[in-house]
């Protein structure tokens, strides 16, 4: 498949196009600035530049299969968040459907359905994240949504508690590591009109699916 990965400059984004660089799919890295796409240039990956604040649409042609890792970041304000975690992911998720994308999948994050119950500092972020979950299970495009629980940047355990919302839900950390490693497993088996929570556990990713 030929795949758009939206946030190809971020800690998990960048695991992910390497992980992809190495399989049977083509990536096409959605970047910002030239120089980040050079540096990926020089890694032998496509990439397109766009930016989730203006007109993006170009990025979107010939692509089967759309990831969705973007993010504002954690040291911008509220406005940002609005702007990239809410706006930016419901206008690529209206792109992906006028261009007939067959799959999109989205990294959202654990708690979002409880954005109210949040502080003052996490509650835009939760708010644009669960509007933007919403805005994919309503949109018609086949989805896959994952919400990782608190991100680490420890070495990937390779083994994870990976799973669908059954009454309650388990709170912990994972590694990004692990994260891309999961990605990979969605975008292989594309399960469709899906939600799952992930944080470590014991279940190897291999088996996850």
């Amino acid at each position: 498949m030929r795949i758009l990965v939206i946030g190809a400059n971020g800690q998990i984004g960048k695991m992910v196009v390497e992980k992809l660089k190495e399989s049977e799919h083509d990536p096409v890295a959605m970047v910002r600035k030239e120089a980040q796409a050079e540096a990926l240039h020089e890694q032998g990956i496509k990439t397109v530049i766009g930016d989730l604040e203006q007109d993006f649409s170009h990025a979107f042609e010939d692509i089967d299969l759309v990831l969705f890792t973007a993010g504002s970041g954690a040291k911008t304000g509220a406005d940002k968040t609005i702007l990239i975690d809410q706006e930016g992911a419901m206008e690529s998720i209206d792109l992906a459907k006028e261009h007939g994308v067959k799959h999109f999948v989205m990294v959202s994050g654990m708690g979002v359905e409880k954005a109210r119950e949040a502080d003052d500092t996490m509650r835009p972020y939760m708010h644009a994240k669960f509007r933007a979950d919403e805005h994919l299970k309503a949109s018609g495009v086949p989805y896959t949504i994952l919400r990782p629980g608190r991100l680490t940047n420890d070495a990937g355990k390779g083994s994870v508690d990976f799973y669908e919302y059954e009454g309650e839900t388990r709170y912990g950390e994972v590694p990004r590591e692990d994260v891309a490693s999961v990605l990979i497993e969605i975008i292989n088996a594309k399960p469709e009109n899906k939600l799952y929570y992930l944080i470590s556990g014991d279940t190897p990713v291999a088996e996850i699916l």
